[in-house]
């Protein structure tokens, strides 16, 4: 008997979720044929077979989340039994290598995406909460037709043209495969023009200028599945597990305090974009005190001032938390940050956010006030040392000449890392901030 076990499927994971095995036990089975479909935060990847022999035991069921280095299969390999041991070694060094290279080359068809999204129609809501104003978001495993299809798989298709709704599932239940899609792109002659045309969004990360959409066509969301309180535990998967990881690592690496103060927005113009603004006042407080604009190894207890501004938008789903980087913010013009929000909203919805564009920002932005809260204790996500949320916009009375007004006003919460930023600089930040949000322009 031989047991082969889970490799890491790319840049350290610690785990995959099995979407689909294609081999069952008593199943005589020779290396490479593809023996199970499994998803990480990352992607959908086909591990092959590593080693001649037949099937003995599965250490897992779809939807089971198995650590990496921990049993995956059990082969028999009958007369090479002997010899299993080193087999099962080199094979699972050959496989590791061939996967990560298929995670690789999926991935590379997932930063190719940005350019292929469809323009995404203006929303009330500005950050968390913001697809109120749209259609639902997707599930991770989303129905075409009687088909279905992860994320990845998702986002590959739309790289290689090829609509879903036309591609043979192969996978058991019906769900497609990477593969399958790539066998339709193969063999165009049977796939069928879709009915929807697709506008391309003209929206570069920056500097890039932005032509706006006419008529964008309206994109059709299948509707999540609903969320159901049935008492049993269960196991946390998909972007809720990465999420849980993100957040516990921020608790025990980060020395959280937060401030906290209002805006008066009583003097903006009609129609002010809340997104463009609040993004525009971290660009302003960035300028007048950089230390909150930076990184922080705590470990070796260093700092990075960074002279570019990323800004991490916070964007809640029913999948979990999702953070894309909004880059370049300090040269975006506030057509360019709208085109920019657009863009990440329509791809957390179809969940093709390019994995380089979930990290790396330098600050935070978060909007829970869509929904309800005046002000918070938001989370900052390591090496970041500061993270905005603004809560509901209220009206309050306030004293005016000697009379009284009813003004607009936006409650602002700072988090700060208090072993990078010291108390003054974070309440020179956030002053900076509320000044420029109180401009009328």
């Amino acid at each position: 008997m031989s047991i082969f076990k889970l490799p890491d499927l790319g840049e350290g994971l610690p785990d995959a979720e099995i979407v689909e095995w294609h081999v069952k036990v008593g199943d005589k089975v020779e290396v490479d044929q593809p023996m199970v479909s499994m998803e990480t935060a990352k992607a959908v990847v086909d591990v092959p077979v590593p080693m001649d022999g037949v099937v003995s035991k599965l250490y897992g069921e779809p939807g089971d989340v198995i650590d990496t280095d921990s049993p995956l299969i059990e082969f028999n390999t009958g007369d090479n039994a002997n010899t299993s041991a080193n087999t099962a070694t080199t094979s699972s060094d050959d496989s590791a290598a061939k996967l990560r290279a298929e995670a690789e080359e999926v991935l590379k068809d997932l930063d190719d995406d940005n350019a292929e999204e469809p323009a995404a129609k203006e929303a009330i809501g500005t950050v968390v909460g913001q697809m109120e104003s749209s259609d639902a978001v997707l599930d991770s495993m989303t129905d075409f037709g009687g088909k279905k299809a992860a994320p990845a798989v998702r986002a590959l298709a739309k790289k290689l043209k090829v609509d879903l709704s036309t591609v043979e599932a192969t996978g058991a239940g019906g769900v497609i495969r990477p593969s399958d899609v790539k066998a339709a792109a193969a063999n165009p002659s049977k796939k069928t023009p879709s009915s929807t045309p697709t506008a391309k969004t003209q929206f570069a990360k920056a500097p890039a200028k932005i032509v706006p959409q006419t008529s964008a066509p309206k994109q059709k969301v299948p509707t999540t599945t609903q969320v159901v309180a049935d008492d049993q535990w269960q196991q946390v998967k998909g972007s809720r597990r990465t999420m849980a990881r993100v957040m516990q690592n921020a608790h025990a690496n980060v020395v959280p305090t937060t401030i906290m103060d209002d805006a008066d927005i009583n003097n903006w113009q009609a129609g002010e974009d809340i997104t463009v603004r609040l993004i525009r006042s971290l660009v302003v407080a960035a300028a007048a005190e950089p230390t909150l604009n930076a990184w922080f190894d705590g470990d070796k207890l260093s700092r990075r001032l960074i002279s570019h501004i990323d800004v991490g938008i916070a964007v809640d789903t029913e999948d979990g938390l999702f953070v894309p980087t909004m880059r370049n913010c300090d040269s975006l013009s506030p057509e360019q940050v709208r085109g920019a929000m657009n863009n990440i909203k329509n791809q957390v919805k179809t969940r093709s956010i390019p994995p380089e564009d979930m990290k790396d920002y330098t600050i935070m932005l978060s909007n829970f006030g869509v929904y309800a809260g005046r002000y918070a204790t938001p989370v900052i996500t390591p090496p970041c040392v500061s993270i905005i949320a603004a809560g509901k916009l209220r009206h309050d009375v306030v004293p005016v000449l000697g009379g009284m007004e009813a003004h607009r006003i936006i409650p602002l919460s700072l988090t700060f890392d208090h072993r990078a930023v010291t108390g003054g600089e974070a309440a020179r930040f956030l002053a900076a901030m509320i000044k420029d949000l109180n401009k009328s322009r």
